[in-house]
Protein backbone atom coordinates (compact mmCIF):
# COMPACT_ATOMS: atom_id res chain seq x y z
CA UNK A 1 0.00 0.00 0.00
CA UNK A 2 2.96 2.30 0.32
CA UNK A 3 3.47 3.03 -3.36
CA UNK A 4 -0.08 4.32 -4.06
CA UNK A 5 0.27 6.47 -0.93
CA UNK A 6 3.50 7.93 -2.25
CA UNK A 7 2.02 8.52 -5.68
CA UNK A 8 -0.76 10.50 -4.00
CA UNK A 9 1.82 12.60 -2.17
CA UNK A 10 3.75 13.15 -5.38
CA UNK A 11 0.54 14.38 -6.95
CA UNK A 12 0.12 16.87 -4.11
CA UNK A 13 3.70 18.11 -4.55
CA UNK A 14 3.23 18.50 -8.29
CA UNK A 15 -0.32 19.82 -8.29
CA UNK A 16 0.67 23.48 -8.16
CA UNK A 17 3.18 23.40 -10.97
CA UNK A 18 0.65 24.27 -13.67
CA UNK A 19 -0.65 27.20 -11.61
CA UNK A 20 2.63 29.08 -11.26
CA UNK A 21 2.06 32.78 -11.65
CA UNK A 22 4.30 34.81 -13.87
CA UNK A 23 6.94 36.84 -12.08
CA UNK A 24 9.35 39.31 -13.54
CA UNK A 25 12.40 37.95 -11.73
CA UNK A 26 13.11 41.27 -10.06
CA UNK A 27 12.27 40.28 -6.48
CA UNK A 28 15.02 41.16 -4.04
CA UNK A 29 15.74 40.31 -0.44
CA UNK A 30 13.76 43.25 0.88
CA UNK A 31 10.44 42.38 -0.71
CA UNK A 32 7.98 39.59 -0.11
CA UNK A 33 5.32 40.59 -2.65
CA UNK A 34 6.70 38.63 -5.59
CA UNK A 35 4.43 35.97 -7.05
CA UNK A 36 4.96 32.41 -5.85
CA UNK A 37 2.99 29.25 -6.57
CA UNK A 38 1.73 26.93 -3.82
CA UNK A 39 3.91 24.02 -4.97
CA UNK A 40 7.58 23.10 -5.15
CA UNK A 41 8.56 24.50 -8.54
CA UNK A 42 11.72 25.59 -10.28
CA UNK A 43 10.87 29.26 -10.74
CA UNK A 44 10.22 29.71 -7.03
CA UNK A 45 13.42 27.89 -6.06
CA UNK A 46 15.38 30.13 -8.42
CA UNK A 47 13.74 33.26 -7.03
CA UNK A 48 14.60 32.32 -3.42
CA UNK A 49 18.16 31.37 -4.36
CA UNK A 50 18.70 34.64 -6.19
CA UNK A 51 17.46 36.66 -3.22
CA UNK A 52 19.35 34.65 -0.58
CA UNK A 53 22.64 34.87 -2.47
CA UNK A 54 22.35 38.56 -3.30
CA UNK A 55 24.85 41.21 -2.24
CA UNK A 56 22.04 42.85 -0.29
CA UNK A 57 22.32 40.16 2.39
CA UNK A 58 26.02 40.98 2.88
CA UNK A 59 27.17 37.37 2.70
CA UNK A 60 24.70 36.10 5.35
CA UNK A 61 27.29 36.40 8.10
CA UNK A 62 26.33 36.12 11.76
CA UNK A 63 25.49 39.35 13.58
CA UNK A 64 24.84 42.93 12.55
CA UNK A 65 23.05 44.06 9.44
CA UNK A 66 23.83 40.87 7.48
CA UNK A 67 21.98 38.70 10.00
CA UNK A 68 19.11 41.16 10.29
CA UNK A 69 18.57 41.24 6.53
CA UNK A 70 18.82 37.47 6.20
CA UNK A 71 16.42 36.66 9.01
CA UNK A 72 14.06 39.40 7.80
CA UNK A 73 13.82 37.77 4.38
CA UNK A 74 13.10 34.36 5.89
CA UNK A 75 10.44 35.80 8.21
CA UNK A 76 8.84 37.69 5.31
CA UNK A 77 8.59 34.48 3.33
CA UNK A 78 7.23 32.38 6.20
CA UNK A 79 4.66 35.12 6.85
CA UNK A 80 3.66 35.26 3.18
CA UNK A 81 3.30 31.47 3.12
CA UNK A 82 0.89 31.67 6.06
CA UNK A 83 2.95 30.02 8.78
CA UNK A 84 2.98 31.15 12.41
CA UNK A 85 5.96 32.18 14.55
CA UNK A 86 7.43 29.02 16.07
CA UNK A 87 8.74 30.39 19.38
CA UNK A 88 5.70 31.28 21.45
CA UNK A 89 4.70 34.13 19.16
CA UNK A 90 8.25 35.02 18.12
CA UNK A 91 9.93 34.11 14.84
CA UNK A 92 13.39 34.11 16.42
CA UNK A 93 15.06 31.86 18.97
CA UNK A 94 18.03 33.63 20.54
CA UNK A 95 21.21 31.52 20.49
CA UNK A 96 23.97 32.68 22.85
CA UNK A 97 27.58 31.99 21.98
CA UNK A 98 31.04 32.76 23.26
CA UNK A 99 34.10 33.09 21.03
CA UNK A 100 37.80 32.99 21.76
CA UNK A 101 40.38 34.69 19.54
CA UNK A 102 44.06 34.03 20.10
CA UNK A 103 46.05 37.25 20.60
CA UNK A 104 49.37 37.66 18.78
CA UNK A 105 49.52 34.09 17.42
CA UNK A 106 52.88 34.80 15.77
CA UNK A 107 54.36 35.07 19.28
CA UNK A 108 52.90 31.86 20.69
CA UNK A 109 55.27 28.90 21.03
CA UNK A 110 55.04 25.39 22.44
CA UNK A 111 58.16 24.66 24.48
CA UNK A 112 59.12 20.99 24.51
CA UNK A 113 61.55 19.63 27.10
CA UNK A 114 62.52 16.04 26.35
CA UNK A 115 65.12 13.59 27.57
CA UNK A 116 66.91 14.03 24.25
CA UNK A 117 66.69 17.78 23.87
CA UNK A 118 64.41 20.76 23.61
CA UNK A 119 62.44 22.53 20.87
CA UNK A 120 60.01 25.34 20.26
CA UNK A 121 57.04 24.74 17.98
CA UNK A 122 55.67 27.80 16.16
CA UNK A 123 51.99 28.65 15.69
CA UNK A 124 50.79 27.98 12.16
CA UNK A 125 53.91 26.22 10.89
CA UNK A 126 54.07 23.46 13.51
CA UNK A 127 50.92 23.71 15.58
CA UNK A 128 47.80 25.65 16.49
CA UNK A 129 46.54 26.26 20.01
CA UNK A 130 43.71 28.02 21.84
CA UNK A 131 41.44 27.78 24.84
CA UNK A 132 38.06 26.06 24.97
CA UNK A 133 37.41 27.15 28.55
CA UNK A 134 36.49 30.82 28.05
CA UNK A 135 39.57 32.07 29.88
CA UNK A 136 41.53 35.20 28.85
CA UNK A 137 44.88 33.79 29.96
CA UNK A 138 46.05 30.18 29.59
CA UNK A 139 49.35 28.71 30.68
CA UNK A 140 51.04 25.35 31.17
CA UNK A 141 54.43 24.89 32.74
CA UNK A 142 56.30 21.60 32.29
CA UNK A 143 53.09 19.63 31.77
CA UNK A 144 53.83 15.86 31.46
CA UNK A 145 53.01 14.44 28.02
CA UNK A 146 51.06 11.22 27.50
CA UNK A 147 50.33 9.49 24.18
CA UNK A 148 46.78 8.08 24.32
CA UNK A 149 46.53 6.69 20.79
CA UNK A 150 43.19 7.65 19.26
CA UNK A 151 41.91 9.08 22.54
CA UNK A 152 38.79 6.89 22.50
CA UNK A 153 36.84 5.39 25.40
CA UNK A 154 34.11 3.31 23.75
CA UNK A 155 32.74 0.45 25.89
CA UNK A 156 30.52 -0.67 23.01
CA UNK A 157 33.63 -1.24 20.92
CA UNK A 158 35.55 -2.71 23.86
CA UNK A 159 38.11 0.03 23.40
CA UNK A 160 39.71 2.30 26.01
CA UNK A 161 42.77 4.35 25.14
CA UNK A 162 42.84 5.75 28.68
CA UNK A 163 42.85 2.39 30.45
CA UNK A 164 45.21 2.13 33.38
CA UNK A 165 46.47 5.70 33.38
CA UNK A 166 45.55 8.92 35.16
CA UNK A 167 45.91 11.94 32.86
CA UNK A 168 44.61 14.55 35.29
CA UNK A 169 46.66 17.71 34.96
CA UNK A 170 48.66 16.26 32.05
CA UNK A 171 48.81 16.95 28.31
CA UNK A 172 47.58 14.17 26.02
CA UNK A 173 48.63 13.66 22.41
CA UNK A 174 45.95 12.07 20.21
CA UNK A 175 45.68 10.68 16.68
CA UNK A 176 42.90 11.85 14.39
CA UNK A 177 40.20 9.43 13.09
CA UNK A 178 39.85 5.95 14.59
CA UNK A 179 41.49 2.47 14.57
CA UNK A 180 38.97 1.06 12.06
CA UNK A 181 40.08 3.63 9.49
CA UNK A 182 43.74 2.97 10.25
CA UNK A 183 43.39 -0.77 9.65
CA UNK A 184 40.60 -0.56 7.04
CA UNK A 185 38.96 -3.36 9.01
CA UNK A 186 35.11 -3.36 8.97
CA UNK A 187 35.15 -5.48 12.15
CA UNK A 188 36.84 -2.66 14.04
CA UNK A 189 34.60 0.35 14.65
CA UNK A 190 33.22 0.77 11.10
CA UNK A 191 36.31 0.26 9.02
CA UNK A 192 36.78 3.02 6.47
CA UNK A 193 33.50 4.66 7.47
CA UNK A 194 34.08 7.71 9.63
CA UNK A 195 32.61 7.44 13.13
CA UNK A 196 31.84 9.96 15.82
CA UNK A 197 34.87 8.65 17.73
CA UNK A 198 37.03 9.91 14.88
CA UNK A 199 35.84 13.50 15.22
CA UNK A 200 38.33 15.93 16.68
CA UNK A 201 35.56 17.49 18.76
CA UNK A 202 34.88 14.14 20.46
CA UNK A 203 38.58 13.66 21.23
CA UNK A 204 38.89 17.03 22.94
CA UNK A 205 35.66 16.45 24.86
CA UNK A 206 36.86 13.03 26.02
CA UNK A 207 40.23 14.42 27.11
CA UNK A 208 38.41 17.03 29.20
CA UNK A 209 36.19 14.35 30.76
CA UNK A 210 39.34 12.46 31.76
CA UNK A 211 40.67 15.56 33.49
CA UNK A 212 43.53 16.40 31.13
CA UNK A 213 44.98 19.90 31.34
CA UNK A 214 45.55 20.03 27.59
CA UNK A 215 45.19 17.96 24.43
CA UNK A 216 46.81 18.10 21.01
CA UNK A 217 45.60 16.16 17.98
CA UNK A 218 48.12 15.05 15.37
CA UNK A 219 47.03 16.09 11.90
CA UNK A 220 47.31 13.88 8.85
CA UNK A 221 45.59 14.89 5.62
CA UNK A 222 44.46 11.37 4.69
CA UNK A 223 43.26 10.56 8.19
CA UNK A 224 41.52 13.89 8.75
CA UNK A 225 40.11 14.30 5.24
CA UNK A 226 41.33 17.89 4.90
CA UNK A 227 44.74 19.62 4.64
CA UNK A 228 46.65 21.39 7.39
CA UNK A 229 45.62 24.76 5.96
CA UNK A 230 42.02 24.09 7.04
CA UNK A 231 43.14 23.55 10.63
CA UNK A 232 45.49 26.53 10.53
CA UNK A 233 42.82 28.89 9.17
CA UNK A 234 40.14 27.65 11.56
CA UNK A 235 42.26 28.20 14.65
CA UNK A 236 43.58 31.59 13.50
CA UNK A 237 40.21 33.35 13.77
CA UNK A 238 37.50 33.68 16.41
CA UNK A 239 36.10 30.27 17.31
CA UNK A 240 32.49 30.43 18.57
CA UNK A 241 30.93 27.80 20.81
CA UNK A 242 27.96 27.42 23.10
CA UNK A 243 28.64 28.97 26.51
CA UNK A 244 29.98 26.46 29.00
CA UNK A 245 27.20 27.35 31.42
CA UNK A 246 24.59 26.41 28.81
CA UNK A 247 26.11 23.16 27.60
CA UNK A 248 27.61 21.97 30.88
CA UNK A 249 30.57 19.68 31.33
CA UNK A 250 34.28 20.39 31.35
CA UNK A 251 36.32 22.00 28.60
CA UNK A 252 40.05 22.09 28.06
CA UNK A 253 41.92 25.22 29.11
CA UNK A 254 44.47 24.47 26.37
CA UNK A 255 43.81 22.54 23.15
CA UNK A 256 45.17 22.39 19.63
CA UNK A 257 46.73 20.43 16.80
CA UNK A 258 50.23 19.35 15.79
CA UNK A 259 51.48 18.72 12.27
CA UNK A 260 52.72 15.19 11.72
CA UNK A 261 56.26 16.54 11.36
CA UNK A 262 55.99 18.37 14.68
CA UNK A 263 54.68 15.21 16.34
CA UNK A 264 57.61 13.19 15.04
CA UNK A 265 59.98 15.82 16.40
CA UNK A 266 58.25 15.83 19.79
CA UNK A 267 58.32 12.03 20.07
CA UNK A 268 61.97 11.91 19.02
CA UNK A 269 62.86 14.37 21.79
CA UNK A 270 61.08 12.01 24.19
CA UNK A 271 63.06 9.03 22.90
CA UNK A 272 60.05 7.48 21.13
CA UNK A 273 59.22 6.50 17.54
CA UNK A 274 56.01 8.24 16.49
CA UNK A 275 55.36 6.11 13.39
CA UNK A 276 55.82 2.85 15.29
CA UNK A 277 53.52 3.99 18.09
CA UNK A 278 50.92 5.15 15.58
CA UNK A 279 50.75 1.62 14.19
CA UNK A 280 50.49 0.15 17.69
CA UNK A 281 47.65 2.53 18.52
CA UNK A 282 45.39 0.74 16.02
CA UNK A 283 45.79 -2.58 17.85
CA UNK A 284 43.60 -3.72 20.72
CA UNK A 285 46.70 -4.44 22.76
CA UNK A 286 47.68 -0.75 22.76
CA UNK A 287 48.26 0.88 26.13
CA UNK A 288 48.61 4.64 26.74
CA UNK A 289 52.26 5.65 27.01
CA UNK A 290 53.76 8.41 29.19
CA UNK A 291 56.36 10.27 27.16
CA UNK A 292 59.68 11.39 28.62
CA UNK A 293 58.91 15.01 27.83
CA UNK A 294 56.98 18.00 29.11
CA UNK A 295 55.19 20.87 27.40
CA UNK A 296 54.92 24.53 28.24
CA UNK A 297 52.86 27.30 26.68
CA UNK A 298 51.32 30.64 27.61
CA UNK A 299 48.93 32.79 25.60
CA UNK A 300 46.13 35.32 25.89
CA UNK A 301 42.74 35.22 24.22
CA UNK A 302 40.04 37.75 23.56
CA UNK A 303 36.78 36.33 24.92
CA UNK A 304 33.62 37.79 23.42
CA UNK A 305 30.01 36.89 24.11
CA UNK A 306 27.33 37.32 21.51
CA UNK A 307 23.90 36.28 20.39
CA UNK A 308 22.58 35.07 17.07
CA UNK A 309 19.20 33.63 16.10
CA UNK A 310 17.47 30.59 14.72
CA UNK A 311 14.42 31.45 12.60
CA UNK A 312 11.49 29.18 13.49
CA UNK A 313 8.13 28.87 11.72
CA UNK A 314 5.26 26.55 12.60
CA UNK A 315 2.31 24.99 10.82
CA UNK A 316 -0.15 23.43 13.26
CA UNK A 317 -1.54 19.98 12.61
CA UNK A 318 -5.30 19.58 12.77
CA UNK A 319 -5.46 16.32 14.77
CA UNK A 320 -2.18 15.87 16.71
CA UNK A 321 -0.74 19.38 16.89
CA UNK A 322 1.51 18.48 19.82
CA UNK A 323 3.54 16.11 17.64
CA UNK A 324 5.98 17.74 15.24
CA UNK A 325 8.13 16.95 12.21
CA UNK A 326 11.15 19.26 11.94
CA UNK A 327 12.71 20.49 8.71
CA UNK A 328 16.05 22.26 9.19
CA UNK A 329 18.53 24.18 7.03
CA UNK A 330 21.27 26.57 8.13
CA UNK A 331 21.23 30.20 6.99
CA UNK A 332 24.72 31.33 8.07
CA UNK A 333 27.90 31.61 6.03
CA UNK A 334 31.46 32.08 7.28
CA UNK A 335 33.49 34.11 4.78
CA UNK A 336 37.03 33.11 3.93
CA UNK A 337 39.79 35.33 5.25
CA UNK A 338 39.70 38.60 3.32
CA UNK A 339 36.42 37.75 1.58
CA UNK A 340 34.25 40.80 0.86
CA UNK A 341 30.71 40.91 2.33
CA UNK A 342 28.98 39.97 -0.89
CA UNK A 343 26.52 37.33 -2.02
CA UNK A 344 27.24 33.67 -1.41
CA UNK A 345 25.72 30.43 -2.68
CA UNK A 346 26.46 28.61 0.59
CA UNK A 347 23.34 26.48 1.27
CA UNK A 348 20.97 28.80 -0.59
CA UNK A 349 19.52 25.69 -2.26
CA UNK A 350 18.85 24.18 1.17
CA UNK A 351 17.13 27.36 2.35
CA UNK A 352 15.12 27.58 -0.88
CA UNK A 353 14.11 23.95 -0.39
CA UNK A 354 13.05 24.69 3.19
CA UNK A 355 10.82 27.57 2.04
CA UNK A 356 9.33 25.61 -0.84
CA UNK A 357 8.54 22.60 1.35
CA UNK A 358 6.88 24.95 3.83
CA UNK A 359 4.85 26.43 0.94
CA UNK A 360 3.74 22.96 -0.17
CA UNK A 361 2.64 21.99 3.35
CA UNK A 362 0.72 25.24 3.80
CA UNK A 363 -1.36 24.34 0.73
CA UNK A 364 -1.55 20.60 1.36
CA UNK A 365 -5.00 19.03 1.13
CA UNK A 366 -5.96 17.32 3.33
CA UNK A 367 -4.22 19.31 6.05
CA UNK A 368 -1.41 17.59 7.97
CA UNK A 369 -2.51 15.82 11.14
CA UNK A 370 0.79 16.57 12.85
CA UNK A 371 2.50 19.94 13.15
CA UNK A 372 5.48 21.02 11.07
CA UNK A 373 8.38 23.09 12.39
CA UNK A 374 10.72 24.81 9.92
CA UNK A 375 13.99 25.90 11.49
CA UNK A 376 16.62 28.01 9.72
CA UNK A 377 19.56 27.50 12.06
CA UNK A 378 22.45 29.81 12.80
CA UNK A 379 26.13 29.11 13.46
CA UNK A 380 26.12 25.77 11.64
CA UNK A 381 29.41 26.60 9.97
CA UNK A 382 31.15 27.15 13.31
CA UNK A 383 30.20 24.05 15.24
CA UNK A 384 26.49 23.36 14.58
CA UNK A 385 25.76 25.77 17.43
CA UNK A 386 22.22 26.78 16.45
CA UNK A 387 21.05 23.16 16.20
CA UNK A 388 22.87 22.18 19.40
CA UNK A 389 21.16 25.02 21.23
CA UNK A 390 17.74 24.12 19.83
CA UNK A 391 18.07 20.50 20.96
CA UNK A 392 18.97 21.68 24.45
CA UNK A 393 16.08 24.17 24.41
CA UNK A 394 13.48 22.59 22.10
CA UNK A 395 10.33 24.54 21.31
CA UNK A 396 8.48 21.23 21.13
CA UNK A 397 9.55 18.46 23.52
CA UNK A 398 11.92 16.02 21.87
CA UNK A 399 9.65 13.25 23.17
CA UNK A 400 7.03 14.57 20.73
CA UNK A 401 9.45 15.26 17.86
CA UNK A 402 8.84 12.66 15.16
CA UNK A 403 11.92 13.29 13.00
CA UNK A 404 14.35 15.90 11.70
CA UNK A 405 14.80 16.21 7.95
CA UNK A 406 17.88 18.32 7.26
CA UNK A 407 18.55 20.21 4.02
CA UNK A 408 22.19 21.08 3.40
CA UNK A 409 23.52 21.85 -0.07
CA UNK A 410 20.80 20.47 -2.29
CA UNK A 411 22.07 19.86 -5.84
CA UNK A 412 22.26 22.64 -8.39
CA UNK A 413 23.69 20.57 -11.24
CA UNK A 414 20.61 18.89 -12.62
CA UNK A 415 18.53 15.81 -11.86
CA UNK A 416 19.99 12.59 -10.47
CA UNK A 417 18.97 8.97 -10.66
CA UNK A 418 19.68 8.30 -6.99
CA UNK A 419 19.66 9.81 -3.53
CA UNK A 420 22.54 8.94 -1.20
CA UNK A 421 21.61 8.80 2.48
CA UNK A 422 24.29 10.19 4.74
CA UNK A 423 24.10 7.81 7.70
CA UNK A 424 22.41 5.07 5.67
CA UNK A 425 21.02 2.11 7.58
CA UNK A 426 20.50 3.97 10.84
CA UNK A 427 16.73 4.57 10.91
CA UNK A 428 13.44 3.63 9.32
CA UNK A 429 13.42 6.99 7.53
CA UNK A 430 15.60 5.31 4.87
CA UNK A 431 12.55 3.22 3.97
CA UNK A 432 10.28 6.26 3.79
CA UNK A 433 12.76 7.91 1.43
CA UNK A 434 13.05 4.76 -0.69
CA UNK A 435 9.30 4.80 -1.27
CA UNK A 436 9.36 8.49 -2.18
CA UNK A 437 12.30 7.97 -4.55
CA UNK A 438 10.56 5.00 -6.16
CA UNK A 439 7.60 7.21 -7.04
CA UNK A 440 10.11 9.45 -8.86
CA UNK A 441 11.67 6.41 -10.57
CA UNK A 442 14.84 6.88 -8.56
CA UNK A 443 16.72 4.76 -6.07
CA UNK A 444 18.26 5.24 -2.63
CA UNK A 445 21.80 4.18 -1.84
CA UNK A 446 24.37 4.51 0.94
CA UNK A 447 26.86 7.33 1.20
CA UNK A 448 29.66 6.55 -1.26
CA UNK A 449 32.20 8.61 0.67
CA UNK A 450 31.66 7.44 4.27
CA UNK A 451 35.26 8.23 5.15
CA UNK A 452 34.48 11.95 4.97
CA UNK A 453 32.18 11.84 7.98
CA UNK A 454 29.58 14.16 6.45
CA UNK A 455 26.95 12.95 8.91
CA UNK A 456 28.86 14.58 11.76
CA UNK A 457 29.21 17.93 10.01
CA UNK A 458 25.61 19.04 9.66
CA UNK A 459 22.73 20.02 11.91
CA UNK A 460 20.88 16.71 12.03
CA UNK A 461 23.68 15.31 14.21
CA UNK A 462 22.37 17.13 17.29
CA UNK A 463 18.89 15.66 16.83
CA UNK A 464 20.32 12.18 16.31
CA UNK A 465 22.45 12.36 19.45
CA UNK A 466 19.31 13.33 21.36
CA UNK A 467 17.50 10.26 20.02
CA UNK A 468 15.36 11.82 17.27
CA UNK A 469 15.55 9.89 13.96
CA UNK A 470 17.00 12.03 11.19
CA UNK A 471 17.25 12.11 7.41
CA UNK A 472 20.09 13.80 5.56
CA UNK A 473 20.65 13.12 1.86
CA UNK A 474 22.89 14.16 -0.97
CA UNK A 475 21.85 13.76 -4.58
CA UNK A 476 23.88 11.57 -6.89
CA UNK A 477 25.43 13.00 -10.06
CA UNK A 478 23.28 14.68 -12.67
CA UNK A 479 23.79 12.00 -15.32
CA UNK A 480 20.95 9.45 -15.22
CA UNK A 481 23.42 6.56 -15.43
CA UNK A 482 25.94 8.04 -13.03
CA UNK A 483 25.74 5.15 -10.59
CA UNK A 484 27.39 6.09 -7.30
CA UNK A 485 29.11 9.34 -8.24
CA UNK A 486 28.11 12.51 -6.45
CA UNK A 487 27.09 15.65 -8.20
CA UNK A 488 29.23 18.72 -7.74
CA UNK A 489 27.80 20.78 -4.86
CA UNK A 490 27.07 24.43 -5.34
CA UNK A 491 30.28 26.40 -5.13
CA UNK A 492 30.45 29.49 -2.97
CA UNK A 493 30.06 31.90 -5.85
CA UNK A 494 27.45 34.24 -7.27
CA UNK A 495 24.01 33.16 -8.38
CA UNK A 496 24.08 31.84 -11.92
CA UNK A 497 20.72 31.74 -13.73
CA UNK A 498 22.12 29.03 -16.02
CA UNK A 499 22.33 26.51 -13.18
CA UNK A 500 20.08 23.49 -13.66
CA UNK A 501 17.84 23.54 -10.58
CA UNK A 502 15.62 20.64 -11.63
CA UNK A 503 17.54 18.39 -9.23
CA UNK A 504 16.93 20.84 -6.40
CA UNK A 505 13.20 20.64 -7.06
CA UNK A 506 13.23 16.86 -7.38
CA UNK A 507 15.07 16.34 -4.09
CA UNK A 508 12.87 18.86 -2.25
CA UNK A 509 9.78 17.03 -3.49
CA UNK A 510 11.16 13.70 -2.26
CA UNK A 511 11.85 15.15 1.19
CA UNK A 512 8.38 16.75 1.21
CA UNK A 513 6.83 13.34 0.50
CA UNK A 514 8.68 11.80 3.45
CA UNK A 515 7.48 14.50 5.83
CA UNK A 516 3.98 14.51 4.35
CA UNK A 517 3.58 10.81 5.01
CA UNK A 518 4.91 11.21 8.54
CA UNK A 519 2.50 14.08 9.13
CA UNK A 520 -0.51 11.82 8.52
CA UNK A 521 0.62 8.82 10.59
CA UNK A 522 0.27 8.13 14.30
CA UNK A 523 3.39 5.99 14.72
CA UNK A 524 6.95 7.18 15.27
CA UNK A 525 9.84 6.08 13.02
CA UNK A 526 12.50 4.24 14.99
CA UNK A 527 16.21 3.69 14.85
CA UNK A 528 17.12 0.35 13.33
CA UNK A 529 18.72 -2.47 15.33
CA UNK A 530 22.46 -1.91 15.61
CA UNK A 531 22.14 1.85 15.06
CA UNK A 532 24.53 4.21 16.80
CA UNK A 533 21.51 6.06 18.21
CA UNK A 534 18.31 5.23 20.04
CA UNK A 535 15.24 6.96 21.37
CA UNK A 536 15.40 7.28 25.16
CA UNK A 537 12.69 5.36 26.99
CA UNK A 538 11.11 8.69 27.87
CA UNK A 539 10.35 9.36 24.21
CA UNK A 540 6.95 8.53 22.79
CA UNK A 541 6.23 6.05 20.06
CA UNK A 542 8.05 3.08 21.62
Amino acid sequence: MRRPWMMLLLGIALSACQHHQTNNGTADASSSDAAFSPGIVLDDVAQHMKALSSDELLGRTVGGEAEQRTTRYLIQQFTRIGLAPGNNGDWLQAVPYVSATLQHPEQVKLSIQGERGTAELAFGKDMVVGTLAEQPHSALEASPLVFVGYGIDAPGEQWDDYAGIDVKGKTVVILVNDPGWARQDPRLFKGREFTYFGRWTYKLEEAARKGAAAAFIVHDTDDAGYPWSVVQDGWSIARPDLPMADEGGQRLPVAGWLTAAAARQLFALAGADFDALKKQAAERAFKPLPLHATLGVAFDSTIRRGESHNVVARLDGNKRPGEVIVYSAHWDHVPATGEAPQGTMDNVAGLAGLLEIAEAFAHRAPKPHRSLLFIATTLDETGLIGARYYVRHPLVPLSSTVADINLDLLPTDGPASALAVIGFGQSQLDDYLADAAHSQRRKVMPDVEPEKGLFFRSDQLSFARAGVPVLYVRSAAAQPDAGTDYGVPASLDRYNPRRDLSGTVEDARALFMVGSRLSMEDSYPQWKPGSDYQRPQSMRGL
